[in-house]
């Protein structure tokens, strides 16, 4: 009995005691709640700001003297700029034809040169004098290029015979032997129509004798733009005893 009336006690607020467990939680919950709602909230003004974030160039511009401020702005007003408009010109017309001066008119007995004798008055062929007049003597299948002269050439001409050389009797007894490099210009039908020595051998019978030879060989002929052309070839002539 004496138990029982020591905690309902009137002194020290036993109403309050009875209730503080629950006056506890509901003040936690709150002040839980209430950071959690800051922190919300705080998250989304940040995603917020993260939209609308302006980046600027961190580049920094490093100044060491004053050349490099440049020269300061201009505070010279510049004139206005004055738009110029177009001349108003009228279009040709197509009318009657109007009188003229006669000292206007062409020469009736004026001959206009047409395309073709324009091409023969600006780029004539290989032409020789006779007398006042110029005659052209001289066509493209009977030119003939010099040794040296560059001849462009698509298809270079191709040995289909080729005539052994007799070896000099003397230069065979004498043990003599030596290569020719010989130069023979080439006709349209293949023929060799020049022979020249290119490179000696440092004997002449030799070399007589590789030039005799060549005027014999037979020649698939060149070819430039799909024709036959006169152009020179070069080959080699050995002279051994031991073949």
């Amino acid at each position: 009995m004496a138990r029982q009336s020591i905690m309902y006690s009137p002194y020290g607020a036993y109403e309050m005691k009875s209730q503080y467990q629950k006056n506890w939680m509901i003040g936690t919950g709150s002040v839980v709640g209430f950071v959690a709602l800051l922190l919300f909230v705080s998250w989304v003004y940040g995603a917020m700001q993260d939209d609308d974030m302006v980046v600027f160039d961190s580049t920094a511009v490093v100044i060491k003297t004053i050349a490099d401020l440049g020269p300061p702005p201009s505070i010279a007003k510049k004139p206005p700029q004055v738009k110029v408009q177009a001349p108003d010109v009228a279009a040709p017309k197509v009318g009657i034809p109007k009188p003229v001066a006669d000292d206007e008119v062409l020469d009736e007995d004026v001959v206009l040169a047409t395309r073709d004798e324009l091409a023969e008055i600006i780029a004539p062929d290989i032409m020789s004098e006779a007398g006042d007049d110029i005659v052209v003597d001289i066509d493209d299948d009977d030119f003939l290029p010099s040794a040296d002269q560059f001849v462009p050439v698509e298809i270079q001409p191709e040995m289909i015979h080729y005539t052994t050389p007799e070896y000099p009797r003397l230069a065979k007894q004498a043990g003599i032997e030596g290569t020719v490099w010989v130069k023979a210009l080439i006709s349209k039908s293949g023929n060799v129509i020049k022979a020249q020595i290119g490179k000696s051998s440092g004997t002449a019978s030799l070399d007589d004798a590789a030039v005799e030879a060549a005027k014999d060989n037979k020649f698939k002929p060149g070819i430039q733009n799909g024709r036959p052309i006169n152009v020179w070839v070069t080959y080699k002539v050995d002279f051994s005893l031991s073949n």
